[in-house]
């Protein structure tokens, strides 16, 4: 194994936790460790490699949208509910430090659904916001683990 290979496999446990815990683009770091592998490896293995992993991590993008949205819709749950959780995940990320930016989250959801049905409604309609997007982060880690799969391949093989 490489330096490069190593540096490439923390970047891409990196890129990973950054899904999981999203405060780093995981999907844009997983794509960059691999094309930064591919380029000092070279050859057409590597650019294959390259291809298949972004193909899962482009389709991993566009699905983690789709279900979730839909889920939400079909639920009443505006936008506008995830970008004041998002706000105040925000604010929680500067003012409660480590768990902060999920509490400002889930607080942000539960206080615009809140204000949107009313306080008997609130929770119920919160915690169907909060699977959904538990299941979009579920969806791109799932893609991101494929490519990461899809290198290690590539890593034996080359």
């Amino acid at each position: 194994m490489t330096l490069t290979e190593v540096a490439v496999g923390i970047a891409i446990l990196v890129g990973l936790a950054g899904i999981i815990v999203p405060v780093l683009p995981g999907s844009i770091l997983v794509l960059g460790a691999i094309v930064a592998w591919a380029l000092e490896v070279g050859g057409t293995t590597a650019w294959i490699v390259v291809a298949v992993a972004t193909t899962f991590l482009v389709v991993g993008t566009v699905v983690k949208y789709l279900i979730p949205g839909r889920q939400m819709k079909a639920e009443g749950i505006p936008n506008s509910t995830l970008w004041i959780g998002a706000l105040f995940a925000i604010v929680g990320f500067f003012v409660v430090p480590v768990v902060g930016m999920l509490v400002g989250f889930v607080a942000g959801v539960y206080v615009a659904e809140r204000q949107r049905v009313g306080a008997d409604d609130a929770w119920p309609s919160t915690k169907s916001a909060l699977k959904a997007v538990g299941i979009s982060i579920l969806i791109e880690l799932a893609a991101a683990l494929l490519a990461t799969g899809t290198w290690i391949v590539g890593v034996v093989v080359t």
